[in-house]
């Protein structure tokens, strides 16, 4: 059976590897001073990030009905199913409009909600890309995946208070007290929830609260693999690639780990709007076993 893979800009894959992996990707709309844009369509990360540095009032949207149905029906031509793997339902409604929008698809197209972002979202696609492979129904990669939805860590060290602010996460007061004493939240997801984890004073011991949680993670939550051949880790960031390449060396050298298996992305540019430039993010995810 043809099976197409699709998700969203948040999975965070290049347009080569789209190309070469042959999935679908539906743009997110970031929304600035009004104009909508689209990652790598009519804007790049250096161009968003000089209009956030520069005041630009931006919100994100979801994506509009028309343009998943639009390339659903475009794949739809060449596949016989898809398999549609969007962010996290507890981070955005996209989600739940898929599902609602596949009911009228009579089994063509499974909408799967394994509660991830960024790179895990990411190992989410490959693994069904995997199952495909191995000759998986689009209803049976589906089960698979939301089974395993639980199986993955983040937690992200975040700059600046000032866009947690302005989405209503912190409050005005909190903020500037926060800012004062330099104190850098760490947020974490797990499952479909983003919660505050904790907090650090300055940068560096915010990066190394997070290099502990994963690894604290890898000891307790995932003691049961192998952490070089059942795990897969990855690093995040947001406009401060350089220093991300210096986190993730000191990660692997701490976990123990070859730092070339752990895979690099920036933060797309629908979650760069909630926390802004120069945040550091680890994730954890446990392989499949099928």
């Amino acid at each position: 059976m043809k099976i197409c893979i699709i998700t969203d800009d948040n999975a965070g894959f290049t347009q080569d590897e789209v190309n070469k992996l042959g999935i679908g990707i539906v743009p997110m709309p970031v929304i600035i001073n009004g104009e909508i844009y689209f990652e790598n369509k009519n804007i790049d990360q250096e161009q968003f990030y000089l209009k956030q540095n520069g005041g630009s009032d931006i919100i994100t949207s979801q994506p509009s009905p028309g343009s998943i149905l639009q390339l659903w029906d475009e794949k739809l031509k060449d596949f016989e199913q898809i398999v549609h793997i969007p962010m996290s339902s507890g981070l955005s409604e996209e989600c739940n409009t898929a599902k609602m929008l596949a009911k009228d698809y009579q089994g063509k197209v499974f909408v799967v909600d394994n509660h991830r972002i960024s790179v895990t979202l990411k190992d989410s696609v490959y693994e069904a890309i995997n199952l495909v492979k191995k000759g998986y129904s689009g209803e049976e990669i589906k089960k698979i995946l939301e089974e395993s939805a639980f199986d993955s860590s983040i937690y992200i060290a975040v700059d600046t208070l000032k866009y947690l602010k302005k989405g209503g996460r912190i409050t005005p007061a909190a903020a500037l007290f926060g800012s004062t004493l330099h104190i850098k939240p760490i947020l974490s997801i797990f499952g479909h929830k983003l919660d505050s984890y904790k907090k650090a004073v300055g940068m560096k011991k915010a990066k190394q609260i997070v290099i502990d949680a994963i690894i604290n993670d890898v000891n307790t939550k995932f003691s049961d693999s192998d952490k070089n051949k059942e795990l897969s880790y990855g690093v995040a960031f947001t406009n401060n690639y350089d220093e991300a390449v210096e986190f993730k060396k000191e990660f692997a050298k701490q976990l123990g780990i070859n730092e070339d298996t752990i895979i690099m992305n920036p933060l797309s540019l629908s979650v760069a709007t909630h926390i802004g430039e120069g945040a550091f993010a680890i994730t954890c995810t446990k392989k499949l076993n099928k």
